[in-house]
């Protein structure tokens, strides 16, 4: 199963980071919110983001070769792992825009142009952000998934400081713009390390989650009986692709062919029970030699 390419999500995740880091800019000038400044500044951090996201969707998208046998779908998980870093210095530069305002809390202007414009801005950055998560869980693609958490970290930003705004202009505590700034660069924090987290867990090739462990599993049930069995069930992911390998064990005395017409029928229902690319690989054993029952890791007994 051939994997579609996803870099159009990311050209729309540019196209609305450069509309939002426009409509945030102006709402700056207009307002003075140090909140506002912060939120066109993380808009700016999403682009260089999406940039990136686009060069290494790019690399993951090309077909094994000599070099590279099980294919360059692994890169993703360097993208996503630059989008947490970048979600993580887009909430220290708001709390670096913040701070020097909570010593000296400065007055607002214009905010209701203001918040319109930024509304405007985060009604584009959520829709995009919907549509990233929502393809990027289909198609298991932890770029998109990033990059759509980091434009959702940016829709967060937005809600705050528009609260942030609104509080002040209806109570005049003009010290609520950086605090509530800095709160939200708190939660935006959080993000950004479990975005790092989860691609270092790809990198060092995680297993796929237990329940999906458990459905290989229930598949191979199908063929379990009296002189078949399985072991060393191994897996893990790289970006859109899944790989399982499984030792199978037959009586001896069965032929090559009938061995590997077994073989051939589990390894299609396994890559037909996923949506997305499988390799699967299969190891042929004879139930009897007790060598083959000490063949169940990536290293012999």
């Amino acid at each position: 199963m051939a994997s579609k390419s996803l870099k159009k999500f990311i050209y729309l995740s540019i196209i609305a980071a450069v509309m939002t880091i426009s409509l945030k800019g102006m709402a700056y000038l207009l307002t003075g919110s140090v909140g506002l400044l912060s939120d066109a500044l993380e808009s700016c951090v999403n682009l260089i983001a999406a940039l990136f996201a686009l060069v290494i969707l790019a690399i993951a998208e090309k077909p094994a070769d000599a070099e590279h046998a099980f294919g360059h779908s692994k890169a993703e998980y360097f993208s996503s792992a630059i989008e947490g870093g970048l979600i993580v210095l887009a909430a220290c530069s708001i709390v670096w825009s913040a701070y020097p305002r909570l010593l000296d809390p400065q007055p607002l202007e214009n905010m209701g142009y203001g918040l319109l414009i930024s509304l405007a801005a985060s009604l584009i950055n959520l829709g995009v952000a919907l549509v990233l998560l929502r393809e990027g869980k289909k198609s298991h693609s932890i770029t998109l998934t990033a990059d759509g958490k980091h434009l959702m970290t940016d829709v967060w930003t937005s809600v705050g400081v528009l609260a942030a705004i609104a509080m002040v202009k209806l109570t005049g505590w003009l010290i609520l713009d950086p605090i509530i700034a800095m709160l939200v660069a708190l939660n935006i924090i959080w993000t950004g390390y479990r975005l790092m987290q989860q691609s270092a867990r790809g990198l060092i090739d995680t297993a796929i989650p237990n329940h999906e462990r458990e459905q290989i599993e229930q598949i191979f049930d199908q063929f379990r009986q009296p002189g078949i069995e399985f072991h060393s069930l191994m897996t893990r992911q790289a970006g859109q692709r899944k790989f399982i390998s499984v030792h199978i064990l037959v009586p001896g005395e069965w032929t090559v062919q009938r061995g590997h017409d077994l073989l051939e029928i589990i390894e299609a229902k396994v890559r037909d029970h996923f949506p997305i690319p499988v390799t699967v690989f299969t190891h042929l054993e004879p139930v009897e030699d007790p060598v083959s029952h000490k063949d169940i890791g990536i290293d012999r007994i």
